[in-house]
């Protein structure tokens, strides 16, 4: 996939709201309907997001990269460890400090992913779904056959 690097971002944007919606509602939901503490609730809501946003970003931001699938989606939760740490800190000072994130934590999530964002764009295009050119062949390499 050849995109712009301003298209790319534009779709990295896209693809997080999708993946912030997915960790936000799933956050909301264990916590306010299910009675899970916020800190392991969001442990899992981020893990299903990160999902959803790596699949997104394979297919409609930077194409799928050289690794097999199933690498490709480990290298994905590796690389955006850094990025998640951003967020999960942000996110648990808000709930540790605010009655009102406590009560309603995807504001907290709202919070961590624009924290986390930048972090893991870069991370994502040049790491996780970078493709390695092809060399050119050397002369007498596999090229036209010599007489």
């Amino acid at each position: 996939m050849n995109l712009s690097l301003r298209s790319q971002l534009v779709r990295f944007c896209i693809a997080g709201a999708i993946a912030f919606v997915v960790d936000a509602g799933i956050v909301q939901a264990l916590v306010g309907w299910q009675g899970w503490n916020p800190y392991g609730a969001r442990v899992v809501s981020y893990l299903c997001a990160a999902t959803t946003a790596w699949w997104l970003n394979r297919h409609y931001t930077f194409g799928a990269g050289d690794d097999p699938m199933h690498h490709e989606w480990a290298k994905y939760l590796l690389v955006n460890i850094a990025g998640g740490a951003v967020n999960y800190a942000a996110y648990a000072a808000l709930v540790h400090g605010s009655d009102a994130v406590r009560a309603w934590p995807w504001i907290g999530v709202a919070v961590g992913s624009a924290a986390g964002l930048i972090v893991n764009f870069g991370f994502n295009k040049w790491l996780v779904f970078r493709r390695r050119i092809p060399r050119p062949p050397k002369v007498g390499e596999g090229g036209a056959r010599r007489s």
